[in-house]
């Protein structure tokens, strides 16, 4: 970034500011106690070791220069004004983390979720803050833009996985950073506030913008925009997301093996000559009631303690995957199979009406002890949530 002010004697003094690696390169002199001196390679070696080191404390640092001038070029333009300047020195500054960030992180790790840092910073800052956050550890590699660019296509999608951290990089590097994880079938989700974040969010599978810095630019290409810029808010949306498709599994893995309870109770009973277990209104009062307000429940119900140590769905599944229609059938068999010994023991011992009035106590209670069931994969005896 660079300023232009025009002094009080008619000149122009140019004030410019950026990463340290690159304003070097166009400073031809630097200050030395109050002294203009050319600025040769023992120097430049100084102020770079200087600025990896106040890198590796995590500090962000930026190179200052100047220069003066009679008359301002006709074209202002970084080619004219941004050239043969006077190094003044490195600012550095430290961006802390907020509160609870390395702990989500850590939650993101356990959940199966790589977190993975793609900054503009030099690269000796970012390994330092990922190190700190813990995203970046011993045995994961960290590369710039300029080494992304030496890098092949296959090789880059056939190691992606092995990278934390990417530093000194352009928004080109971002958009296939992104698909370079999507590549190896990960869900990619992708964070950004500045227009140059725009195309990785929109190739993301899940583009999310910063609602207070973003820009309007990095708003319209994103999937969602996080409120509150917080890293820890995303952690939390990713729970009660597991928690909503949990949730709506079990629903649904009641209500259908419920119904297929009652409809092997009817079913059965028929093929076996028997009278039908249950009148009209006893399988009305079982469908709106003991069906229902489980389900309602079921639905309603508040995340698991490990919901967040679980490893993340496969997106390619469907909601029945994972043997959810065996359970199904078996249990809703298991429960048509009790109800029709409880009506054939109530037959035996005190007619139709016993045996209807058995059938239908036994299979409410039934479906009641299956809603237990599936609040969790736990033992019953061990959920915290029982009585809720």
């Amino acid at each position: 970034m660079t300023t232009i002010h025009k002094k009080k004697n008619g000149k122009y003094l140019i004030i410019t500011k950026g990463a340290p690696d690159i304003l070097l390169q166009r400073c031809q002199n630097y200050i030395n106690n109050n002294n203009i001196q050319s600025l040769n390679i023992g120097i430049k070696d100084k102020i770079d070791k200087y600025n990896k080191q106040m890198a590796k404390e995590a500090l962000r640092v930026l190179a200052v220069a100047f220069l003066e001038v009679d008359i301002l070029p006709h074209n202002i333009e970084t080619q004219t004004i941004e050239k043969n300047l006077t190094f003044i020195g490195l600012i550095g500054m430290i961006d802390p983390p907020r509160k609870g960030v390395k702990e989500a992180i850590k939650t993101c790790k356990m959940a199966g979720i790589k977190t993975v840092m793609i900054t503009g910073d030099h690269i000796e800052t970012a390994k330092a803050i990922a190190s700190n956050l813990g995203i970046l550890k011993s045995s994961d590699l960290s590369i710039t833009g300029s080494e992304l660019d030496k890098i092949s296509e296959e090789s880059l999608q056939r190691n992606i996985m092995k990278y934390s951290v990417f530093a000194r990089v352009s928004p080109e590097h971002k958009v296939r950073i992104v698909k370079a994880f999507q590549s190896t079938g990960a869900v990619v989700a992708m964070t950004g506030d500045g227009v140059n974040d725009a195309p990785a969010l929109k190739n993301a599978d899940i583009g999310i913008s910063m609602g207070k810095t973003g820009t309007d630019v990095a708003k319209n290409a994103s999937d969602m925009i996080l409120a509150d810029d917080n890293f820890v808010t995303i952690v939390e949306s990713v729970k009660q997301g597991r928690n909503i498709y949990d949730n709506i599994r079990k629903a649904i893995h009641f209500l259908i093996a419920t119904n297929i309870g009652e409809i092997v109770t009817i079913f059965v009973g028929l093929i076996l000559g028997m009278k039908s277990p249950l009148l009209a209104i006893q399988l009305l009062w079982i469908n709106l009631v003991t069906d229902s307000i489980p389900a309602i429940a079921l639905g309603l119900e508040p995340p698991e303690k490990d919901i967040m140590n679980k490893k993340p769905k496969d997106s390619k599944k469907g909601i029945f995957s994972d043997g959810l229609w065996g359970d199904i059938f078996s249990e809703g068999i298991m429960i048509g199979i009790l109800t029709l010994v409880a009506f054939s023991l109530g037959c035996k011992l005190g007619g139709i009406t016993v045996g209807r009035t058995m059938a239908f106590i036994s299979l409410g209670l039934l479906e009641l002890v299956h809603s237990f069931n599936i609040k969790s994969e736990e033992s019953i005896f061990k959920m915290r949530n029982i009585r809720k």
